[in-house]
Formats: structure tokens, sequence, C-alpha cells
């Protein structure tokens, strides 16, 4: 996702603060919320507002708003940021949200959000418009929101329907306002910038201790229309070094801010210049002409000519140069926008590294022959996406379908197999950087030989990884070189007789990481350097040997960043993927001392020194030396490579354009002084020279002892061919044993609330994608429609349900839809009585590689209908042969975090994954574990 940023634009902040009231309670606490927010929005660090483009309004009539509405949506071309603090009030029915100021009494004398303040919104002059509203109610904006039609992000305090506790507080401002200039004012760790969704993301986190009073958890919601970027709300940075604010943004700044006399005030449309304060005291003092320093001929008298000579033409001159400016910044014309796909665990780092590419001057100084772009002006700005390497291999396997839905030519419909890639991954890519060379050979592998539409152009690699595997600090491996082992010797020193540590890995399917371990495990087993195209595939029996080392019950992962975030001591087993005590390979200190991940070199360096890892946030500092893994380096498994893929798309307009903007990226990208030294400081190596070995950079996180890698191990190319990559697949394939999946999703209407529903259904989406022709599926529904008040009755056939042992997507995608069209049961949910009814059925079932994905909003509606001893029964099936592994995603405001989920993990050998955007890949990494669950934990 892009961010727009607006420095040295025209911007306007108006900040509206309520806290005494004639009618209803005062806000003490809101008095002081404005000059809190004034002063962090024009602290250097935020580097967006300066003092007068502050507007606070302490209104006690609606007009007042009305007026100051007026003023800054005429006035704010670049950013607008409008932020009330005082009462909300909405009437009965929950309509239209009601700003209540200082004469308000109910639903007179108000301001209406509908009516009134998304009017003014609407015909403002700003490129981009941030709504905060911190009052009762705030959450009901959302809905008339989106009508708007400016590009608009909204963040409302609370949820709909819902009052909160803001302003009650004696003084000091409100607690979400305070958490509000916190974040604006300290940054984000591990960003160097605040953009809307970190805001919103880092205020939720922060109030989830908080509760409403009605005993909900306090979360702050958000909206956007018309806009697909993010706005950046505050440069204020969590990384050690700030970056300094650009020249020509400084130059603009110094612009908007000039004062014009006033023979140029109306072609500059500036304001008029005060000079008095500027001239010395004698030159504006009454004359006194007997005095002999003004005499004519007077040395005195010659420098007051001097003066009013330079005052008179030292501006007449400076407007020749300004008339060409306007005044105003240059306008700009729309920059191209590229857009860039690339894996979940690169987005970060390139998000980075393509901010740092628009505001550098490759992207903003004048070339030759592109003189619409005045200097300072953007070319270029790119959008950076990731998905799935399953997902990206079938966008370019059904590229004419991907094509069809962007240009709506009608060929935009799903195929049998439910393939969408408008849906995921998303836009079609003007470039492409996969994790490995791997990846790209499969993504051609996939496409149709003749009559694609896309293009894919191999350009050389924009940074390295090698690949490690982390043994824990305290069980470092006897008479093992950490630098150059051979696989051999790292599964003998893990295994049962020697370390007894569990491997743990991301799934080949879903991760080029993943891919290219198993490619090392497979090709380059004893060391040797893997062998040229042509030679014959891995040898099955290697093959099945090395998967039995990965065969634990979710051992496979959507990637490295979310294993190792699993891994990391400060999720309790309540983070991502948490689980039970007794499942094995889970989450927290006790489980990651017992395992050994196979990940890249940059990840088990973010690990180890508390960067942020996957969904896991930053820590305060690295993780203690007792709690590190060590790198260490297979021997002949080649690095992840990042190489750059140049995407064409045939009948594309302006195809030369694109062209030549991608290699200009591409080229800054692998400058060590451009986008090669953002790169070295997120843990890449940069790429070398004619002669060198990627090394880390100078500052590269690298280099800290703490990261617990070794700097100077090789970086090993990649050299297998395609052919060699699709037989390693179809070894892996081999490997796995058949599976049956059946899929459990609560339906009631209490799904729908919050948010809920496009989640679960976007993860039950993604579970199909993983059904391939080993694997059979069945899709449940509980509680059933037609015996709504019967807790064990479960929706098994019909047009919500799939039959268990079907095979292909279509049927399960198509029910999808229709539960989220709205087809809910208007009933509570008896969780354990449906589960219980799944759990019997898939233990009869047929194959011993059965699991069951449970999807609820962990509201157990059976009430005192719920049948005695269930708990009991369902206990007692869990625990009998064969084994179900139950991969629960759990809806819930608690997550993961309650105790009943935990047990149903544990007990089951199975995982919880906490509702989320990163829950659907999640979910597939356990998935594509469950075609290995049966050979038993090794």
């Amino acid at each position: 996702m892009s961010e727009y940023d607006a420095r040295g634009k025209i911007n306007r902040a108006l900040l509206i603060c309520v806290g005494d009231y004639d009618h209803v309670r005062p806000l003490p606490a809101v008095k002081d919320n404005a000059e809190a927010l004034k002063r962090v929005l024009t602290a250097p660090g935020t580097d967006l507002f300066t003092e007068d483009e502050i507007r606070i309004c302490r209104t006690q009539e609606p007009w007042e708003v009305e007026e100051a509405l007026n003023a800054v949506t005429g006035e704010a071309h670049g950013l607008l940021l409008v932020y009330f603090s005082g009462h909300g009030w909405v009437g009965s029915d929950g309509g239209d949200l009601q700003l209540m100021v200082g004469t308000s009494k109910g639903g007179h004398k108000t301001v209406s959000w509908d009516g009134t303040v998304l009017d003014y919104l609407d015909n403002a002059r700003a490129d981009r418009i941030v709504i905060v509203l911190e009052c009762c109610f705030s959450g009901n904006a959302g809905e008339a929101f989106h009508s708007s039609r400016k590009p608009m992000s909204l963040l409302m305090a609370a949820q709909p329907n819902r009052r909160i506790f803001s302003g009650e507080e004696p003084a000091g401002g409100s607690v979400f306002t305070r958490a509000l200039v916190h974040v604006l004012e300290h940054g984000i760790p591990g960003r160097q910038f605040v953009t809307f969704e970190d805001l919103v993301q880092a205020l939720r986190e922060k109030l989830t201790d908080e509760q409403t009073p009605m005993g909900d958890v306090w979360q702050p919601l958000s909206a956007k229309q018309n806009t697909v970027d993010d706005v950046i709300l505050s440069f204020a940075t969590g990384l050690p070094a700030p970056a300094p604010t650009p020249l020509r943004i400084r130059l603009r700044r110094r612009l908007n801010s000039l004062h014009a006399p006033r023979y140029l005030r109306r072609r500059l449309r500036l304001p008029l210049v005060r000079w008095r304060p500027w001239l010395p005291r004698w030159f504006t003092s009454p004359r006194r002409t007997g005095s002999p320093r003004n005499r004519p001929g007077s040395r005195r008298h010659w420098l007051r000519i001097l003066l009013v000579l330079a005052i008179i033409f030292v501006p007449a001159t400076a407007g020749v140069v300004l008339l060409n400016l306007d005044g105003n910044p240059p306008p700009c014309p729309p920059a191209l926008e590229l857009r860039l796909l690339t894996a979940p665990e690169a987005e970060p780092a390139l998000r980075l590294a393509a901010f740092a590419y628009e505001m550098s001057d490759a992207n903003t100084r004048p070339l030759d022959g592109e003189g619409d772009y005045p200097d300072g002006c953007r070319r270029a700005q790119i959008t950076v996406y990731s998905a799935a390497k399953d997902q990206i291999d079938r966008g370019f396997a059904a590229a004419d379908r991907w094509q069809g839905e962007a240009q709506g030519t009608g060929k935009g419909s799903q195929d049998d197999k439910g393939t969408d890639p408008l849906y995921r991954p998303g836009p079609q890519p003007d470039l492409w950087i996969p994790e490995s060379t791997a990846d790209y050979d499969e993504a051609r592998r996939r496409m149709p030989a003749t009559g694609s539409p896309a293009t894919l152009h191999y350009t050389r690699p924009v940074a390295y990884s090698p690949l490690v595997v982390g043994i824990p600090s305290k069980k470092r491996l006897d008479d093992v070189e950490s630098r150059s082992a051979s696989w051999q010797d790292l599964l003998t020193g893990t295994d049962a007789k020697h370390r007894n540590l569990r491997l743990l890995r991301p799934s080949p399917v879903l991760s080029g990481t993943g891919l290219l371990h198993t490619i090392g495990l497979y090709l380059a087993h004893d060391g040797s350097a893997i062998r040229p195209s042509g030679t014959p595939g891995p040898d099955p029996s290697l093959a099945d040997s090395a998967e039995s080392r990965l065969s634990a019950p979710g051992s496979q992962y959507a990637g490295s960043a979310e294993l190792l975030c699993s891994l990391r001591p400060d999720t309790n087993g309540s983070g991502p993927g948490a689980i039970g005590s007794g499942s094995g390979a889970g989450t927290g200190s006790g489980n990651a001392a017992k395992s050994a991940p196979l990940v890249s070199e940059k990840s088990l360096a973010d690990y180890n020194l508390g960067r942020a890892t996957g969904s896991c946030p930053a820590l305060a500092s690295p993780l203690p030396q007792g709690e590190r893994y060590a790198a260490y380096y297979p021997r002949n498994v080649p690095a992840l490579d990042h190489p750059l893929i140049r995407v064409g798309w045939r009948g594309a307009a302006d195809a030369a354009v694109r062209e030549a903007a991608v290699d200009r990226f591409a080229q800054w990208l692998r400058d060590p002084e451009g986008g090669g030294r953002t790169l070295t400081a997120q843990g890449y190596r940069g790429v070398p020279g004619k002669d060198g070995m990627p090394q880390p950079a100078p500052g590269s996180p690298l280099l800290d002892s703490r990261a617990e890698t070794d700097p100077q191990a090789a970086v090993v190319p990649f050299k297998a061919a395609a052919d060699q990559v699709s037989k390693v697949l179809d070894g892996y394939n081999k490997a796995q044993r058949s599976s049956q999946l059946l899929i459990l999703m609560d339906t009631s209407t209490s799904m729908a609330d919050g948010g809920r529903l496009p989640v679960a259904i976007g993860a039950a989406r993604r579970a199909l994608e993983m059904v391939g022709p080993r694997h059979t599926y069945g899709l449940w529904t509980f509680p059933d429609r037609k015996h709504p008040d019967d807790p064990d009755a479960v929706h098994r056939t019909g047009p919500l349900a799939v039959p268990l042992g079907t095979a292909g997507p279509a049927p399960g995608k198509a029910a999808l839809k229709r539960i989220e069209a709205g087809e809910l049961v208007d009933h509570g949910a008896a969780m354990e009585e449906a589960l219980t009814a799944a759990v019997r059925t898939m233990k009869a079932a047929k194959g011993t590689s059965n699991a069951i994905v449970l999807i609820l909003d962990q509201d157990d509606g059976a009430g005192p209908e719920r049948a005695a001893g269930v708990e009991k029964t369902l206990t007692g099936l869990l625990k009998g042969a064969p084994e179900v592994p139950v991969l629960t995603l759990a809806m819930g405001r608690s997550g993961c975090d309650t105790f009943a989920l935990q047990w149903l993990a544990g007990a089951s050998r199975g995982r919880c994954v906490p509702g989320g955007p990163d829950a659907p890949d999640q979910l597939a990494g356990f998935i594509a574990s469950i075609g290995t669950a049966a050979k038993g934990d090794q």
C-alpha cells in the first residue's frame, strides 16, 4: 500500500474540543485535548503542520462549527485533519450521529454528522481528509461515511451504539487522545513514520485493557472511502535515526509561509507583508530635518536612500521568479502508479524502500524528455502489496482472467477451481519481487505455453538472505560447524538421540523460504552442490525421510516470520498459532527451546533482536541470550535472492513508459547508496560487485552480535533449474498422505457484528484453496436453520453446506457466497455440541489424515438447553484414536486467549488462530501440514 505524504503542502487541522456544556455533564479532560494535539501536530518530529495551520474551536453554538468547517475546507490543499472531542448523541433508531456543542440539549442545537460535517468535507479542496471522532456513539458515523465522494479516512473512538468514558477524567486530556498523542509524538517501533492504519492498530493495542460503560472491550474502529492508499500522520519514527525532511519540501514549506507586498498579493495569493517591524527604528522614526545625519549628502541620508531602493527593487526582482511559482507549490501532474507484488515477509522492507524511492532525487528530479514533471514532483508512486506463493502462482496461471477482471471485459468470472486473481493476489502487478528465483521458475512452469497476456521478464536480484536453521542457544550442536553444516549432520544433531528438537518449516506451497529449504533438503542433503539441469529428481526415500522430521501437526506455517512469531517468548501461548500444553510444536518460551525453525537469516536476526516479526510487534530490547536461536547455515543450500521480475501485459498502451519506470526503480533499488541502503538496514545482504560476495553493509543489524548470525557465512547463488524445482515439489507431494478436511462454521447472526463475517469468509475461502488433488473436504454450518432450537443439530446438506468427501473447491465457494450474502441464522450457536458431532464423524471417516477447521465468534449460545455431560463426551472423543486435530479460527475479542480454546487445541493436538488480517494465511499454513500428521511426532 502506498502512503500519501502531505509535507510541504497547504495543510489544515481543525480541532473541535467541547468541554463545557450547559445542559449535560461537563468533560473536564477534553479542555486539555486541543493544546496537547496542537503541540504534537506542530512538533518538528511530526513534520506536517505549522502553527498557523492549526485551528482550535471550543464551540458553544452549531454555527461556529459550520464557520470553522467552511474556512478549513476552503484553505486546505493537501491534508485536512478534522478532530472532534465532546459528547455525541443518537436517536432511539441509532440514526444520524449528532455532535453536541456547549448549548446542545438532547438532539437540539447539535451539529449533524451526515447533514453538516460530511456536506462540508465533500466539498473540500484537500487531497486527503482524515477525521477523528472521540465521542459516545462515534461508531455510528461509519454508515453515512460510505456515501462520501472525497478520499477520506475515518477513525471512530467507539463501536456503534456504544458510550465511552473518555472525557470524564479530571484533567490532563482524555484517555483516547492521550494515547493518540503518544503515538503521533513517539512513533511506532520499527517504522519510519505513523500512517492512519498504523495509528488505528496502535490505539487498539493501547486500549485493550479499557472497557466501555457496557462492559465491552473498548475497540476503536476505522473506515476508508474513495482511497486505496494510506495517509502519513506523523514522521515521528520508532527507528534509531529519523530521516531529515527533504530540502525540496522545506523550500516548498517556506514558499507557502512567505508574505509578499501588496502589489504581488493578488498574483501570488499570499497575505500582505507587514514591513514596519523589519525596518530599523531610525528609519521609521519621525524625521528630524535638523539632524546633521539626515541632511542631504550625509552618510545616513545615502543609507536611507539605498535601503528604500532595496525595498523597492528586491521584492520586484523576487517577484519575477515567484510569479512562475504562483505562491503555492507548482502543480504536479499525477504520478505514474507502479504496482509491486511480493511475498508477505518482504513486504515491510519493500514498502520502506518504495517510499524512500518516491521521495528520492532519482524519482523527483527532471529528466530529459520529461518536461511535464517539474523539479520536486514524483514521476512514479509505488503501491506494494503481497500474497502467498500459491496465490501468486494461480494468478499468473490465470493471467487472462486477471486482466479480464481488471478491464471488465467479461473474462473475470471464476474458473472451475474458484480462481479469483483480482481478489487475491490483487491488482495486476507491474513488477514482482519473489523471495527466490525458484518461485519465478515455478510460476513460469504453471503459466500456459501460449496465449497468456502476461510476460515475466527476469532481471537480476535486488537483495540476498541465506537460509538458516535456528538452534536454541542452550542446545548448540556439538561437532557441527555452524557456518557450513550438511543437512545430514543437522538432522542427526537434532534427532531424538541428540538434541531432540522439532524441525519447523514454512509450507513449500505457501512460502518461497519453505520451498527453498525443501530444495536444500532434497538436492543438497549430503552437503554437495546442487547438480545441473537434466539430472534425476530427488530419491523418494530421501524425501520421505526428510518429511518425517517435519510431520508434526501444525508444523508448517505460511511464512518464516509467522513461524518465529509463534515461538517468541512474549506470546506466552496466546499469540498467533497458540496451542495448548499438550500439542507439541507450539508457542511460548517452553516450546521455543524444543524447536528448530527453518527460516531466513534476516528473519532469525529480527527475532533475536526483538524487531517486529510477522504479526508480533517489536520489543523494547533484544531477547535475552538464553532465549535466542543460533544460526546454522546448511552447506550448498541456495540463498533467497529476491529477483526483480518486470511484468508486461498485452495491449497496455503505456507499456514503454511503465517499462522505463520499472527499470529506473530497479537501478535505484540495487544502488548501495539508494535502495540498497534501505534493504541492508532491514537485515538483507546487498547486491555485490562483479567479484564480490553479498555482505552486510555498515549499520546492518546482521553485524550486531546479539543477532546470533554469521556475517562471514557464504551466500550460495541459486543454480537449480526449473525442472528440478518441479521435481522437488512433486517429491514433496508424493511424500504427503491424502487427507480429509471438515470446515465447521458458525453462521449465527452474531458473526455479522464487528466485521467478523468477512474475515471468517476469507479464512474459509483460503482453506478451500488448500484443497488439492490429495484432499477432500466438507463444509458444515451451525446452528441448523431448520432446527435452530436443537443444539445438537448441524447443517450438513443444503445451500449453506457441502457434503464431506467433496473434491473441488467450487461448491464450497458457492456456499460461502450465499453465507456472505446474509443467509445467517438468528439463534445462538452451540459450539461444543456442533464440534462433538463433527469429531464423531471424522473419527469414523476413512483415512488417517483427517482434521477439522472450526470458525466461530466465541458466542456459545446453547444456554440452558445444553445437554448434560457434553464437555465430557467431547473430551473423550478427542482423546480417542485416530487423532483428529482441530484448527480453530477464533473471531471473538479474546482471540485464542481463553482456557477453552487453549484446552481444545491441546487436547486435539491442533492449533488456534486469532481473527485478523493474517488469519487466513496462518490457517492455510497449518492446513498444509494435515497430510503429514498421521506419521506421528518424530
